[in-house]
């Protein structure tokens, strides 16, 4: 993990924000020491793709009328 002082870290912020974001932690030290850590935050990790649950779930070819008549009847009353 990169450490860099204070200075460097005000000096270059937007580019070691950048790689941050990108996964690249990094700690500010303070007179020699580390002081803080930077890292991403809710960092994620996967990302979700359309059609993850393909053939486990069926829809019936009915979908659009289910329940039509109950639906009927509470309306024509």
């Amino acid at each position: 993990m990169k450490a860099v002082n204070i200075r460097e870290a005000k000096t270059h912020l937007a580019r070691l924000i950048q790689k941050a974001a990108n996964g690249e932690s990094f700690v500010i030290t303070r007179y020699g020491k580390p002081f803080v850590k930077v890292t991403a935050f809710d960092a994620p990790t996967t990302r979700r793709r359309l059609g993850f649950m393909a053939g486990e779930i069926t829809v019936p070819t009915d979908f659009d009328r289910m329940g039509q008549s109950q639906i009927e009847e509470l309306y024509s009353a």
